[in-house]
């Protein structure tokens, strides 16, 4: 064995090695020290076990067995109760596949686990347990349950009744348990310690608080024994009952209904919205404590008690209860040292005639404001083109001097934009489509461009076909707000060379400040090859979730991130320096609007800037129920087809019924995502199966609506 001399240098890799042994060894000795705590790594293993050392844990031991799980769980029960461990069950877990073991003051618990990828290998795992309220086992005891929190310990002795009571006599007082007296019961109210017993006995005990045995605030407990007819005993100890609370405090709702606090498990099945909702529970007291905390909460809810119901196995009582719109039956019942609640709520038929009739009128309702609303949009836009043409001049034009392009131009064309080997042509006039249409008819059909007859020809929009030679124009004339724009494309403006002078061109355009669109939602130049604006809401809201912009223009991005930059500061937007992207191809910016959160993207696109403008109104959306949880995306189904389809996405498959999602059921099935890229099927009947991908960020909300034709519609609402 290598020794190190007094006086000599310990490498640095030593000393630390010397640290972690030193942190394992003090564990160890603290897991010892603590005659409550069971050493783990002391306890027998299955043969050709392997434990698992890359995480030393004092209190918890990992090991694989070369046997299956089926295999391996009862042989470790057989193992561990030949070391002196006595199994048990917790009440209302018997059908748990962890174990449960005793010996004297420790505890401890054992689950199990199929090897990864091994079926015919399983994983064990010994995990220490402190008994913080320790009762004495029968030696050979059956049938044990046993929580050694509160304490409640219920078993068969195998003794008889005098054998049992001396064992217990003797055993209480070893570990510190005391006969209560009148005297030392006097603190506690209708402490009756007198009871009988039919066919046994009763005793109550109390334990003073003790560092070394390990009791702490303990309660007084009840022990009961009764003569068996096979000669044996049945042993129940439990807190006492005067020690239980007596007056029970209403705790959260489950299924909207109410539940007393000091329950062990509970479960709500519905919501307060249900047709049918349920809720179970085992309350930690006693059934009289019980049926008086839902006489006076029932009550206090509008619930009336309509007299007794048949009871069913288990029952203690059942009583049968009503309010205006619900039916209902409450159960109390007792289990081990638990009452069992069962209630559940049913609405009355004419509640739901009602109901249906109501929401009728409502969507009827709904629909005839939608419809107002909507010829109120109609009559005010064309009110206000009316306004904007009669704004526009009708007076014959002239051809604009010096001109590079095949086609003519008018005196007031503006923000010209000329793509000759694209043939394509674009323009902004304060002439009218009447004025422009006759400019372009006498100019054309002199040069010998014949006009193809079209089917389009408003006072607001007129689109013309004209063809020579074989080559072809096709041009649209529309009235945009308080300008019109002209289009026109085909093989007949295509010209060669003529890109190359239109990028000095575009490039000279550029450098003018950019002019808002006054009759824009959200900022737009007015100098814009393409724009486009939508918006998610309720019919017949004023105040959409989310309002998107998509506009292209002409001009540097540097110019077009100014523009931004000054007119939402003019609206109150705030720019958040945080994450905040500018590159010389591409800009990306976190703005804070009274409304709520929004995002500007720029990109470049040829000799243009692209735009993205997205604004957020949380308030809206959370209103109408649509707001994601933080941190995940919200998915909203919806299904106008006439047949059931299913949706599977992120392994779960959802139902969507024939009209979810619609105006007569406008609230179909919702998901909450994590971010990322989901692959999802959807399934019709007499169909194959469809596939799409769906990429979701945080607080992103998606709609997927199914169609009559079995398409699927995604669309994100905020």
């Amino acid at each position: 064995m290598s020794m190190v001399r007094r006086g000599t240098q310990i490498p640095a890799r030593w000393r630390l090695l010397a640290c972690g042994l030193f942190l394992v060894a003090s564990c160890s000795i603290a897991a010892g020290a603590d005659e409550g705590i069971v050493d783990v790594h002391a306890l027998p293993q299955l043969e050709g076990a392997v434990e698992d050392t890359s995480r030393p844990d004092p209190y918890r031991v990992e090991y694989r067995a070369p046997t299956p799980q089926a295999v391996t769980l009862p042989a470790v029960r057989k193992l561990l109760s030949a070391n002196g461990w006595v199994p048990y069950v917790l009440p209302l877990e018997e059908k748990s596949t962890t174990l449960k073991f005793r010996k004297g003051r420790q505890g401890l618990s054992v689950h199990f686990t199929q090897a990864l990828g091994r079926p015919d290998q399983s994983v064990v795992y010994y995990t220490t347990d402190r008994i913080y309220s320790n009762v004495p086992f029968p030696e050979g005891a059956s049938d044990i349950v046993f929580d050694g929190t509160r304490p409640y310990l219920g078993c068969i002795a195998p003794d008889a009744l005098d054998a049992t009571s001396d064992f217990y006599t003797s055993q209480m007082d070893t570990i510190g348990w005391r006969k209560l007296t009148l005297e030392t019961a006097a603190r506690w109210t209708n402490a009756g310690l007198d009871e009988t017993v039919p066919n046994g006995l009763r005793v109550f005990y109390d334990h003073p608080d003790s560092d070394v045995t390990g009791f702490y605030k303990q309660r007084p407990v009840m022990l009961t024994l009764t003569r068996r007819d096979d000669g044996r005993t049945n042993v129940d100890i439990r807190v006492a009952p005067f020690a239980l609370p007596i007056d029970l405090k209403a705790d959260s709702d489950a299924a909207g209904l109410p539940r007393p606090s000091f329950t062990k498990t509970s479960m709500g099945l519905g919501s307060a919205s249900s047709n049918k909702r349920e809720m179970t529970a085992a309350a930690m007291a006693e059934l009289p404590a019980v049926l008086a905390f839902y006489h006076r909460e029932l009550a206090a809810r509008g619930w009336q008690e309509d007299g007794s119901a048949p009871l069913s196995p288990g029952d203690e009582v059942a009583i049968k209860i009503s309010s205006p719109e619900e039916t209902g039956l409450l159960r109390l019942g007792r289990k081990y040292d638990f009452t069992m609640i069962s209630l559940t709520a049913q609405v009355k038929e004419s509640t739901l005639a009602a109901r249906a009739k109501a929401k009728k009128e409502a969507d009827e309702r709904f629909f005839k404001d939608a419809e107002t609303a909507a010829k109120q949009v109609i009559a005010a836009d064309e009110a206000r083109r009316k306004v904007q043409a009669a704004a526009l001049s009708d007076a014959p034009l002239n051809a604009l001097a010096d001109s590079k392009t095949p086609l003519p131009l008018p005196e007031t064309a503006e923000d010209v934009e000329f793509e000759g080997d694209d043939g394509r042509l674009e323009f902004s006039s304060t002439s009218s489509v009447k004025a422009l249409t006759a400019f372009y008819r006498a100019a054309l059909k002199p040069a010998g461009w014949k006009e193809q007859p079209s089917v389009i020809s408003q006072p607001n929009m007129v689109v013309m076909e004209f063809s020579k030679g074989g080559k072809s124009i096709s041009m649209t004339v529309m009235q945009m707000g308080p300008k019109v724009n002209v289009s026109a494309n085909g093989s007949g403006l295509i010209v060669a060379a003529a890109k190359p002078p239109q990028a000095k061109s575009v490039q000279a355009k550029s450098t003018k400040p950019l002019k808002p669109d006054p009759d824009a939602a959200l900022p737009v130049p007015t100098l814009h090859s393409s724009t486009g604006i939508s918006s998610t809401k309720l019919p017949g809201s004023d105040q959409p979730f989310r309002t998107e912009l998509e506009a292209s223009i002409p001009a540097e991005l540097s110019d077009v991130l100014a523009f931004y930059r000054a007119e939402l500061s003019k609206r109150g937007w705030q720019e958040k320096t945080d994450g905040a992207l500018l590159t010389a191809e591409r800009a990306e910016l976190a703005f804070t609007s009274p409304e709520g959160p929004a995002v500007l993207k720029l990109g470049r696109a040829g000799t243009e800037t692209t735009v993205n403008l997205v604004q957020r109104n949380p308030q809206a959306a959370a209103k109408a129920d649509i707001m994601p949880k933080a941190g995940q995306a919200r998915l909203m189904l919806g299904n106008i087809g006439p047949k059931e389809a299913s949706l599977t996405i992120n392994n779960q498959t959802v139902k969507i019924a024939a009209g979810a999602g619609g105006p007569q059921s406008p609230k179909g099935p919702m998901l909450d995502l994590p971010p990322g890229k989901y692959q999802y099927a959807l399934r019709l009947p007499g169909r194959p199966a469809r596939t799409e991908t769906l990429t979701v960020a945080a607080g992103d909300a998606w709609g997927l609506m199914v169609g009559p034709t079995g398409d699927v519609l995604p669309l994100q609402m905020y």
